[in-house]
């Protein structure tokens, strides 16, 4: 068992019992400023956390308000983006189905040939009157110019003789040799196989023209043969006529018509063509020398009614599916050779008009006065 003296705190001597008091007295006025200080400290501690929370709240506030308009700034971009690519989606749609309707027209045209009259370019025609007898006097004469589209992969096929043509187009298919003529071994040859399809297009069958007389232009006719260009002839026209002595005016046009060898003249004035229409001859002054020429009324027409009906073309193939595998004149060669060999069908060959696959062309009939 411990002693007494180990069980208690000893006490100085030379303590005494106020001087113990004084520092009982004094340890709790450390005790209560410690605990004073650790108040402080604490309240310290929590006002600069409470400022730090303010100045953080400040600045994501201020985040806040720049993310905002970024985001506004962002938004607006996002829009116009989303437009643009809205805009390159419609046209990539318009393209698709601009391609299919153009497909879907070269369907119809080769299986319906009636409904290639909306296809038919506008285009000019030449009349000529034939005067034989009364009768004929108001029948017109008309040389159909004929454009036919051609898709990409087919070869318009004309043929000397109507009889060949027919024959082709019965056997339907036709398995071309690529290889020109060469002899060549059975695995080393090249084929290709294509459709053989009659060519049908439009002829007018019915036409009625509007006519109307211009009030400014004339028509120059029986004009002198002087050996000089067509430009040189219209510039002493021109100068001619022009002159109000003459019984003209200021030209404002000029146009050699090449089918007929005629001039037709247009004035800047109206009141001018008339008088001249009336004398119906003149002499013109071209050179040094003196011309009779005939003055007519120049005519414009409008066509008013046109009735067309399908013809097919006796001495013409559509060959089509022709695959995109020699260059054009290879090809083109290569079908000439296969067609005009009367061992698989064919005859002599005419002409031959290919459009590689990928593109497209338009074949002109003419009037075949063979």
């Amino acid at each position: 068992m411990d002693s007494e003296e180990d069980s208690f705190v000893r006490l100085l001597p030379e303590e005494s019992p106020e001087q113990l008091r004084w520092e009982m007295e004094r340890c709790k006025e450390l005790s209560i400023l410690g605990q004073d200080h650790a108040n402080l400290q604490m309240a310290n501690e929590a006002a600069e956390r409470g400022t730090r929370e303010l100045k953080e709240e400040e600045l994501l506030h201020k985040i806040l308000e720049q993310q905002l308009s970024l985001n506004g700034d962002q938004e607006r971009a996002h829009q116009i983006f989303a437009a643009k690519e809205e805009n390159n989606r419609l046209r990539q749609e318009k393209q698709v189905l601009k391609n299919k309707l153009e497909e879907l027209k070269k369907r119809v045209l080769w299986n319906d040939p009636v409904m290639m009259l909306s296809a038919l370019p506008e285009k000019k025609m030449i009349f000529k009157g034939l005067t034989v007898n009364k009768e004929d006097m108001n029948k017109l004469m008309l040389t159909p110019l004929i454009h036919y589209p051609m898709p990409g992969g087919s070869a318009l096929i004309t043929f000397e003789e109507a009889k060949v043509a027919q024959r082709i187009i019965e056997m339907r298919e036709h398995m071309v040799e690529l290889s020109c003529g060469e002899e060549l071994e059975e695995l080393d040859r090249c084929r290709v196989r294509v459709q053989a399809v009659p060519v049908e297009i439009l002829l007018p069958s019915a036409l009625e023209v509007r006519l109307t007389q211009s009030s400014r232009s004339i028509l120059v006719s029986d004009l002198p043969s002087l050996g000089i260009c067509k430009e040189a002839l219209l510039d002493k026209l021109e100068l001619f006529f022009s002159k109000a002595k003459n019984g003209g005016s200021e030209v404002e046009s000029r146009e050699f018509l090449d089918d007929s060898g005629q001039v037709v003249l247009t004035f800047t004035q109206d009141g001018v063509a008339e008088p001249l229409i009336e004398k119906g001859h003149i002499q013109v002054l071209i050179g040094k020398g003196k011309y009779k020429v005939k003055i007519s009324p120049c005519m414009s027409g409008d066509i008013a009614n046109l009735q067309l009906q399908p013809s097919r073309c006796p001495r013409t193939v559509l060959l089509l599916g022709i695959p995109d595998v020699l260059s054009e004149e290879s090809m083109r060669d290569a079908l000439e050779i296969h067609f005009q060999k009367a061992s698989r069908g064919g005859g002599e060959v005419d002409a031959l008009a290919y459009v590689p696959a990928g593109r497209t062309g338009v074949a002109v009939f003419v009037e075949d006065r063979g």
